[in-house]
């Protein structure tokens, strides 16, 4: 659990060495437990998929960290080309705290810095388990849209040219 006076710091992730993506893969598994549908296949499917992750959007790959322990991540794309949308917009391809330190921000903080990086997108895309409802409620909160469906995944959309000012409502 984090402890009040430790700070989470939230940076580029460096380098995935074995031993980080040992690391991201603890808590990809972990925010997963008990949504294997959403989580794939196991480690190995994991470990896969946070390499092209990391392939992908390396720039835009960013950690949570107490002390030097990576509690979180979030993979943000600004170059994902959606058919959906037919061109190219801003996408989060994977979000993921560890569930032991649930509860305490981390995840708001991994947000706020993907849509500072994401910003000049103008539309960001996320896909999320349609049983996963807190995931859901969270990406609401941040003005994330449900717009369709394919098969158990939900399609989530934000426009970010139009922001509207919380105190403008």
């Amino acid at each position: 659990m984090t402890e009040e006076n430790e700070e989470v710091k939230i940076e580029k992730l460096q380098k995935l060495d074995q031993e980080t993506l040992e690391r991201l893969i603890e808590i990809y598994m972990s925010a997963y437990e008990g949504m294997r549908e959403y989580g794939g296949e196991g480690e190995s499917y994991a470990k896969r998929y946070l390499r092209w992750c990391w392939d992908k959007a390396r720039d835009g790959f960013f950690v949570a960290k107490i002390g030097d322990r990576i509690v979180g991540f979030i993979v943000c794309d600004k170059d994902w080309y959606s058919k959906y949308e037919g061109k190219t917009v801003g996408a989060i391809h994977e979000f993921a705290v560890d569930k032991a330190y649930q509860g305490h921000g981390i995840g708001q903080k991994l947000m706020d810095k993907c849509l500072e990086y994401l910003k000049e997108t103008g539309r960001i895309e996320l896909w999320v388990g349609e049983k996963n409802y807190g995931a859901i409620k969270f990406y609401e909160k941040y003005g994330f849209k449900k717009v369709g469906q394919h098969g158990i995944w939900v399609r989530m959309v934000k426009d970010t040219k139009k922001e509207i000012n919380v105190s403008d409502k």
